[in-house]
């Protein structure tokens, strides 16, 4: 059935009307790294459940999570995401197309730009991204993904007029390539195991951390439960200045009712910002497009630290799908 055209605009006519409150408002009280979030693309799938994706997220999720999943399942499917960090005054705006059906090397694409915080660092990003992947059997996929970052930042942080917490005005902070690269197994159907490596070519900043981690994940026919664990070794310091490995425990579970209506609850420990966030997400899935909205909230963390939401609202159109352990359109 084609999409109406007041279900199509209703979602990001809300992420405008968001995003004009956020950028009139003051200055985020919250610490970069919060609004940063590691510089993570996430879509409305994989904020719901945590970030707890690298297992058996597929479709778009894939190429921003785990490119060794575009291969995962066959499917040609295109996604507009708009994502809102009302506290840290952060909007993103972009799309990303998946297509594992034309051949048996899948691949993806994405485009993004975003800003951060314009009455304060007032930071500008454009995120492109490129992943390949290939099936070398039915249960080991393998894929890479190449990231192009290009930031400005004008603002002054707390440090002043400096490039860590002032940027360059008027130049471009920080261009950047960089690349991903993670493995997915599958012992059997419904069991996978997904292993990434993020930002691979060290850039030694903040804005890119080395990442490294990975889940373990178990799908049924109208069930998905994923646990993940992730380690940054760039973000964080010690009090002598050297880098110090901050862990990020992820955990998830998607369920689809009445084949059509996806339920999302998740959580994340960030050892990094000592911070508990609950997350989950509904939407609506048919065989021609998803409509999900999903939000994170900060529970539990320092007193210091101002409690921060974040809104992720995406639409998919399906050109071509038939899973391979069930329906591609229930996992992404």
């Amino acid at each position: 059935m084609p999409l109406p055209r007041t279900l199509a605009v209703a979602p990001f006519t809300l992420a405008a009307v968001l995003g004009a409150s956020v950028a009139f408002a003051d200055a985020s009280r919250l610490p970069a790294e919060v609004g940063w979030n590691g510089g993570d693309i996430e879509t409305a799938r994989s904020l719901a459940v945590g970030g707890a994706v690298r297992a058996l997220g597929g479709g778009t999720t894939s190429l921003y999570a785990n490119p060794a999943n575009l291969a995962l399942q066959r499917v040609y499917h295109l996604e507009a995401l708009a994502s809102i960090g009302a506290d840290a005054r952060r909007q993103t705006y972009g799309a990303g197309a998946v297509d594992s059906v034309s051949g048996r090397l899948a691949g993806g694409i994405g485009g993004h730009y975003g800003f951060m915080d314009p009455d304060g660092i007032d930071r500008k990003w454009t995120d492109l991204r490129l992943g390949l992947a290939f099936p070398f059997s039915e249960k080991l996929y393998a894929g890479l993904s190449g990231r192009y970052l290009k930031l400005k930042q004008n603002g002054t942080g707390p440090l002043g007029s400096s490039y860590a917490s002032g940027g360059l005005a008027g130049e471009t902070m920080l261009e950047s390539f960089s690349f991903d690269a993670g493995i997915t197994l599958k012992p059997n159907e419904q069991f996978a195991i997904g292993v990434l490596g993020q930002n691979l070519t060290n850039p030694g900043t903040g804005f890119q951390p080395t990442m490294l981690g990975g889940g373990i994940g178990w799908g049924g026919s109208d069930l998905v439960l994923e646990a993940d664990v992730l380690a940054d070794f760039t973000t964080y310091a010690d009090a002598n200045g050297k880098s110090q490995a901050k862990m990020r425990a992820m955990g998830g579970l998607d369920y689809l009712a009445g084949d059509h209506y996806p339920v999302r609850l998740g959580y994340r420990w960030d050892q990094g910002l000592r911070t508990h966030a609950v997350s989950g997400g509904l939407g609506y899935v048919d065989p021609q497009f998803s409509l999900e909205v999903s939000m994170r909230r900060t529970v539990s963390g320092p007193e210091t630290l101002t409690p921060s939401t974040t809104v992720v609202i995406g639409l998919q159109y399906f050109l071509e799908s038939s899973g391979i352990t069930r329906a591609p359109t229930d996992l992404e």
